[in-house]
């Protein structure tokens, strides 16, 4: 059988290997594009021009002693929010987000992102399909640049009928994880084992829902505009701020702990980083962090939520309590810091375009309990 007749079979089964191996190599370019992004990574493209080929990478101006660490995460369900408001361009802070967050919070530097990206078919040249996707790679590589990232290589899967949705005919529905590698090191940890009453927390302002809650956001938008609520013309505003891409706070974050400092000196000490996922206050704050240490917090001053969310959560019929279960409420990530150095704290911030307030004090009572000022509906939440 001839390779024109067997393109022509398999296409018509649902995967045409030519508009895949495209779409490959011009995923390749964007990665090959990023490979100077980072003062710590050499990449050694031994590929002799294959987009397909080994290109192992090396680090290199990082303290003697470092480890490394991989990190694995997805954009979940936020993908038909996505695809719903054909903001693939910005999808890339959502996933990147996600990888580098878990390593930044335990004080560690993201370093080199691959990738799986799953689509319904990549396309013809010029079709709605390769436009969505391409937009998506586009965007990969400017948060690549911005965030000193090597974006090593990736998989791209055209999955047809196993690429679920409620948008069932959609020709850009997406699933998009990946790994990220970075470096950690021993003298750099953060573990929160250094937290005492006192302290203080830092609230970083986020102005979306991350990679988290989406089922509820979905939920919600059903409850509002009806069960395929993204053919209500109404909804549409709504759906591109449900879509609203995540804020990365790794750089700031980094630099006030001294991974770009040349003596890796950090400028002040942080003693936690909480990062708002899946949980939330409850489990990544009181669970995961205070409560094991015998400790709580006052928490007073949190920022508004979007109104989106606020909305979500109205229509969901949602409490303050599990509101701050299922969301973040505002804030992406919370530090726990020195008092005196809030200050700094704030002000570096803002040189990183970065909205950041103190939002709490740690406490030390009998029986640890965390209170939060609801920004929902004022009402004091507690956690025990």
């Amino acid at each position: 059988m001839s390779d024109q007749k067997q393109k022509s079979l398999y296409s018509g089964d649902g995967v045409d290997i030519h508009d895949e191996a495209d779409f490959s190599k011009y995923a390749g370019s964007i990665c090959k594009q990023s490979y100077n992004n980072s003062n710590f990574v050499d990449v050694h493209d031994l590929s002799e021009g294959q987009f397909r080929g080994p290109r192992p990478f090396t680090f290199k101006n990082l303290p003697e002693g470092f480890l490394i660490e991989a990190s694995t995460d997805g954009i979940g369900t936020k993908g038909i929010i996505i695809d719903a408001a054909k903001t693939h361009a910005d999808a890339a802070y959502d996933i990147i987000a996600m990888t580098s967050s878990d390593i930044t919070r335990y004080g560690g530097l993201p370093l080199v992102f691959i990738n799986v990206l799953d689509t319904v078919s990549v396309g013809i040249v010029g079709s709605e399909a390769r436009n969505a996707y391409k937009s998506l790679m586009d965007g990969l590589g400017k948060v690549a640049k911005d965030e000193g990232l090597v974006v090593l290589k990736g998989e791209t899967a055209q999955m047809g009928v196993c690429l679920g949705s409620e948008i069932a005919d959609s020709k850009t529905k997406l699933n998009w994880s990946g790994m990220m590698i970075g470096a950690y090191h021993k003298d750099k940890m953060i573990t929160g084992n250094t937290i005492k009453e006192g302290q203080v927390i830092i609230a970083l302002k986020e102005n979306g829902f991350r990679s988290n809650g989406i089922s509820s956001v979905r939920k919600a938008l059903v409850m509002k505009y009806g069960q395929e609520w993204w053919k209500n013309i109404e909804a549409k505003d709504d759906i591109k701020k449900a879509a609203e891409k995540s804020v990365l706070y790794d750089k700031f974050i980094n630099t006030l702990h001294g991974w770009y400092d040349k003596e890796f000196k950090a400028e002040i000490e942080i003693h936690s980083v909480v990062h708002l996922s899946g949980g939330a206050m409850r489990e990544k704050l009181a669970h995961d962090i205070l409560f094991t240490k015998g400790l709580g917090a006052n928490i007073t001053d949190l920022w508004e939520p979007a109104e989106i969310m606020a909305n979500c959560a109205k229509w969901r019929e949602m409490s303050d309590d599990e509101f701050y279960e299922t969301w973040h409420g505002g804030q992406g990530m919370l530090l726990v810091i020195n008092k005196e150095d809030v200050e700094h704290c704030l002000k570096r911030a803002e040189d990183f375009g970065i909205k950041a307030k103190l939002a709490g004090v740690i406490t030390k009572t009998e029986k640890p309990t965390i209170k939060i000022i609801s920004k929902l509906n004022g009402k004091e939440v507690i956690y025990q």
